[in-house]
């Protein structure tokens, strides 16, 4: 295969951590860092080509296998439950998943069937079932926050960095779910066919981090 390996990278954050590690291992990052609007972009002395997406289409692009690599935060790798390999855990992006209610109100207990709001529904789903808990998913596509103040929700589950969102809503996490960072991923058949380049690339980043 004569193309360079293509790894997607989520835009924003993880993207810029990701540059970041790149350049500490000695790679010429000057096309991405100057990108402007382009979304497909050269780090040509790594023989590498950084394509730049949203978390889901990284996983999307990465098991269809037009990316040969990702870098994705674990919460979009559990909520999609891709079909990708998962290399490495990157460190950065750290953040958890937490299930938070009103403050002073009580989740555990009663007989009623409790109601979450939530971005992920598959992480909850499986997280209450794992608890042995029935409980009622309600998807939320902005604010998660307000679900519990509008009464539409006894609790919500969602990623807490800092907590100070949920704070400045009156709102407390009861619970942790899981810990989330970033994680590199690689499609299977990549990895067959261009095993010697992706393996040398992932050395390269381990001994790095």
């Amino acid at each position: 295969m004569n193309r360079p390996i293509r790894i997607a990278l989520t835009k924003g954050r993880l993207e810029k951590d990701t540059v970041a590690l790149f350049e500490k291992i000695g790679f010429d990052c000057t096309a991405v860092r100057e990108k402007g609007r382009k979304l497909i972009l050269p780090i040509a002395d790594a023989n590498l080509e950084v394509v730049l997406a949203k978390a889901n289409d990284v996983i999307t692009y990465v098991e269809h296998g037009v990316c040969d690599m990702g870098v994705v935060g674990k919460d979009t790798i559990m909520e999609m439950q891709g079909k990708c390999f998962e290399l490495l855990d990157l460190g950065f992006g750290r953040c958890k998943f937490a299930l938070a209610t009103k403050k002073g109100s009580p989740f555990y207990g009663g007989f009623k069937v409790k109601t979450v709001a939530t971005k992920y529904p598959n992480i909850t789903r499986s997280w209450f079932e794992g608890k042995g808990m029935d409980v009622d998913i309600v998807k939320i596509e902005g604010s998660v926050e307000l679900a519990p103040l509008l009464e539409l929700a006894d609790g919500i589950v969602d990623i807490v960095e800092t907590g100070t969102t949920l704070k400045e809503n009156g709102l407390e996490v009861i619970e942790d779910v899981c810990p989330v960072s970033a994680r590199m991923i690689v499609n299977p058949v990549s990895m067959k066919l261009r095993q010697a380049e992706i393996e040398k690339l992932v050395s390269l980043i381990e001994k790095t981090l």
